[in-house]
């Protein structure tokens, strides 16, 4: 069996602006396995957020497929996906994105409660990852009384709620401070060692990209390394 949870097969993107083709990404080739830490890098501009939205399905190919243990998402209907990318996918951005009038564990527990699991279990899995990443004791907190540092980490917790096969963070510590960062950096390294989770982290940041397993740098539209 293989271990690929991640492939994709040249995947192009282009936006259009009336006869104006742009072409941000020109064939992308990989495969990601399961339990590996893949750094994406390249300047600004390079593609790297285009191809974060595209394995993460919040966006279409313009050609090519993104499959999922050999499931092309994208032949998949509308609401399946939708389904699929809320179970199966978790995120992180470099804003977090809590809901400010809910509490950490509220906003840990979202992404459950929408695929429909029961609230007692949902709870306790979202306390225990609460404790994990460092925030027992702040669970009851919102967002506007938790560190930028605190906030992501809850963002992070969110992101692992339904044991998704694959959690993509787009820039997750540029709005830190150094010592923040690094906090965030170890702790993406720990849930891997512990869990077997496997992330693509889009990133500028190199203490970040020294810790992947693997690095892919986009240029030009296309993965040169």
């Amino acid at each position: 069996m293989s271990d690929t949870v991640l492939e994709a097969s040249n995947v192009h993107k282009s936006y259009f602006m009336g006869k104006s083709e742009l072409k941000v990404l020109k064939g992308i080739e990989f495969r990601i396995v399961h339990g590996e830490i893949v750094a994406i890098v390249g300047a600004s501009g390079a593609g790297k957020s285009t191809l974060l939205h595209i394995l993460g399905t919040l966006d279409k190919p313009t050609d090519g497929t993104i499959s999922y243990d050999g499931t092309d998402v994208f032949a998949l209907p509308d609401e399946k996906l939708a389904k699929f990318r809320n179970i199966q996918i978790g995120f992180v951005f470099q804003f977090h994105h809590l809901l400010p009038e809910f509490t950490a564990l509220e906003n840990v527990a979202m992404p459950a409660l929408i695929a429909g699991k029961k609230l007692r279990a949902v709870e306790q899995r979202a306390k225990g990852l609460l404790d994990e990443v460092g925030l027992g004791g702040r669970a009851e907190h919102r967002p506007s009384e938790m560190s930028g540092g605190e906030q992501q980490r809850v963002a992070v917790a969110r992101a692992l709620i339904n044991d998704p096969k694959v959690v993509l963070a787009d820039e997750p510590s540029g709005n830190l401070d150094s010592v923040n960062a690094e906090s965030l950096h170890d702790l993406l390294l720990n849930l891997t060692r512990n869990h077997g989770t496997t992330f693509i982290i889009a990133t500028h940041n190199e203490h970040l990209t020294s810790l992947a397993h693997r690095v892919m740098k986009i240029q030009d539209g296309v993965i040169v390394e």
